[in-house]
Order: C-alpha cells, then sequence, then structure tokens
C-alpha cells in the first residue's frame, strides 16, 4: 500500500495524463521497474477524488498484490462488474495487468461493456507497444515513466532534510541515479546501492532474461 501523504508530484507526466482523461483509449503507463509508475495511477486517483469524483466510482487493483494472485480474464471481468456502479461513470486503475493471463480480453471488454475510463501499468516487456498493438487493437496512449530528473531529485534530497551544497546532491545524484525508492536511503549510500542492485537483478531475470529465454545470463551481464 502506498502511503499517500509520501507521494512525490510529478506534475510533468501527470498533466500529460490528464490531457486524456475522460477519452476513449486505455491509457497505459510503462517504465522500468519501481520508477514511480503505481504512484503516479495514485496521484491520478487523488487528483480525481479532488475534482468531484465519488470513492465508489475509482476501482483500483494491483495485481501484486495476493487477493488476485489466481485470477483470469474471465474472474477479473466479472469482479470489475461486480463493482460497476449502474449509470455512473467509472475510472479504473490496474497495476500490472500483465500478470492476468489473456487481460487484454477483459479490458477490452470493459470498454465494450461499461461507461468507464481505464488507467494501467505494466513494467513487464509484454506491454512493449508491438504488443499493445495487438492486444488493444490500437485502442490506448502509452506513457512512458523514467526515474526521477535531477530537479526532483533534488526536492526528494529537501524533503528528507538533505540541505547540501548543489554540486553535492549533483555527486549523489551520478551515483544512485534517479530511482524514487533510492531515495529513501539518501542518507546511506550502501543502502541505496543495495536497493539498486536488486532492482537490477529484477529487470535482468525477471524481463529480460524470461522475455528472451536466454540461458547464458553470466555472458548476458
Amino acid at each position: 500500500m502506498i502511503d499517500t501523504h509520501q507521494l512525490k508530484k510529478r506534475d510533468l507526466y501527470l498533466n500529460k495524463i490528464l490531457a486524456f482523461q475522460d477519452t476513449e483509449p486505455v491509457k497505459v503507463v510503462t517504465g522500468i521497474r519501481r520508477c514511480g509508475k503505481s504512484s503516479l495511477l495514485k496521484l491520478m486517483t487523488l487528483h480525481l477524488k479532488e475534482n468531484g469524483i465519488a470513492e465508489d466510482q475509482i476501482l483500483e487493483m494491483n495485481f501484486e498484490s495476493y487477493a488476485f494472485k489466481n485470477m483470469n480474464s474471465d474472474s477479473f471481468y466479472q469482479y470489475v462488474r461486480e463493482h460497476i456502479i449502474p449509470n455512473k461513470r467509472m475510472y479504473l486503475f490496474f497495476d500490472e495487468v500483465q500478470r492476468v493471463p489473456k487481460w487484454e480480453d477483459a479490458i477490452n471488454s470493459f470498454r465494450v461493456d461499461f461507461d468507464c475510463d481505464i488507467y494501467i501499468t505494466g513494467s513487464n516487456a509484454k506491454l512493449l507497444s508491438g504488443d499493445l498493438a495487438t492486444n488493444l487493437s490500437g485502442r490506448y496512449v502509452t506513457f512512458t515513466i523514467y526515474p526521477f530528473s535531477f530537479a526532483e531529485f533534488v526536492e526528494a534530497s529537501r524533503d528528507i532534510g538533505l540541505n547540501e551544497p548543489l554540486s553535492g546532491t549533483f555527486q549523489r545524484y551520478i551515483e544512485i541515479g534517479g530511482m524514487p525508492g533510492a531515495t529513501a536511503f539518501l542518507q546511506s549510500r550502501d543502502a541505496a546501492l543495495r536497493y539498486l542492485q536488486d532492482i537490477y537483478n529484477s529487470v535482468l531475470i525477471k524481463d529480460i532474461v524470461k522475455r528472451h529465454n536466454i540461458r547464458n545470463v553470466d555472458l548476458l551481464e
């Protein structure tokens, strides 16, 4: 569960998505693991609530949750259908949706059957544009999210009380980069690097190796 009090504003990306609010295309947020996709969806739901959308019109599903572990496209569709409020526009947010087998069948059905605005995220290579073109029949728009820029990194550093000279902050940025999760460890370089190593291993093994059936992982590294 994301602590909404700790969310970092990312207006650059949020404003791009807001420009497509209540339009037909499925809004697809992609990017490397842990770059802030889930947080961006949470920022979007907060924006909706602050602008008069009732909570029961917003359905959020994070498929990293054990609660949705065994879902397939049929149970996915049924779950959403049971939460649809008749005669109201629904806002559907699906995080890491690629974990659901044949998820695209359910997403396409939501578009046809319900009055809804759909947002999905995924870091897995299955959400690359070539697959999306087939799975969603071209009815989507993608937003690629990147780690923190240097300006965002500076703001995150100040949020945790690091008021060092800008040159020092830049050196820290060069060392650990802009992965949002790493900024929680800015006061411990070793902890930040350990966190980044875990992300690297996840990307290498879970995304690249599995996606392309690579056998010689040592050579790839």
